[in-house]
């Protein structure tokens, strides 16, 4: 028999309710096997020859843990070590640990390369389940289970440096859309490629040569935000408040062109380079017959 005692009441249900769900279609299913008492108490009677059963415990188990659990370690670790205590601030940080642990950051990711939480989570319930065992889940948690916290900070720490950063940069995005407010355009509309650098060109194609653009440049832009205004693309760009940006990549997603976006929102139009370069050979042409 595994009997497991919790010092929470609604853990135990929690624990008893997924055991239920996935054993559904197990003999460990009947109410003689699976039991929970005095509703902090969750008991499973298994046979020592049934080595399947052992395991399958082991997995529910593990998946309560990451689902009902793993995400309340997580806020405590940025409460008390990080004394982030507003649930909207915590819920953000969550979302980018989860990203991480999905695999979707492997810029943070390579931060943590060292750590593997589900090794070694799965390690310590190894550790403690056979097939007649009592134990006590917060015990188990405390003693068992405190390099997986260690790991842990180390996710939130990590994750509470790259919102700092987002916030930082949202911060910076609203004061530069702040800034474009009222502001007259010096152009309608300009084209920039980027392609082999960046390069801007007026509603005519022609090149803006780069001393031209320097002296476009609003110097508030400069002065106010020295570190974070690029004065070879954003800063121009804001200077010359165009209506309408014709953007031309073939890397969407690059860092500079999500900026731009950020800041201009619908003043901006995304073309791939070859449409840049086919719009203005059409342009070039026209003219030529004209002349």
């Amino acid at each position: 028999m595994i009997e497991i005692t919790f010092q929470k009441t609604e853990d135990a249900k929690a624990l008893f309710r997924y055991l239920q769900y996935y054993l559904a279609s197990s003999a460990l299913s009947n109410k003689n096997i699976l039991q929970i008492e005095d509703h902090h108490i969750v008991r499973i009677h298994i046979e020592p020859q049934m080595k399947k059963d052992l395991e399958i415990i082991k997995e529910v188990f593990y998946k309560f843990i990451i689902t009902s659990k793993q995400d309340d370690w997580f806020r405590r670790i940025m409460a008390e070590h990080y004394y982030y205590q507003d649930e909207e601030e915590q819920q953000q940080i969550l979302g980018i640990i989860h990203s991480i642990l999905e695999g979707n950051r492997e810029d943070l990711s390579s931060f943590l390369d060292d750590l593997d939480m589900e090794g070694n989570i799965k390690h310590s319930i190894n550790e403690i389940f056979h097939e007649d065992i009592t134990f006590s889940f917060d015990s188990f948690v405390k003693f068992r289970m405190r390099p997986l916290m260690d790991q842990m900070a180390k996710y939130v720490e990590i994750s509470i440096d790259e919102y700092k950063m987002e916030q930082e940069y949202q911060m910076f995005i609203q004061t530069l859309r702040e800034f474009l407010i009222g502001r007259e355009a010096k152009l309608d509309h300009i084209h920039l490629l980027i392609d082999d650098g960046i390069h801007f060109f007026n509603e005519n194609y022609f090149e803006m040569k780069r001393g031209d653009l320097v002296r476009m440049i609003d110097r508030k832009l400069l002065i106010n935000h020295p570190v974070y205004v690029d004065s070879v693309t954003i800063a121009p760009l804001l200077s010359i408040a165009p209506a309408i940006i014709y953007l031309y990549t073939e890397d969407k997603e690059q860092a500079l062109v999500r900026t731009i976006q950020n800041i201009f929102e619908e003043r901006l139009l995304i073309s791939s380079t070859s449409d840049f370069y086919k719009n203005k050979g059409m342009l070039t042409y026209t003219a030529d017959e004209k002349i």
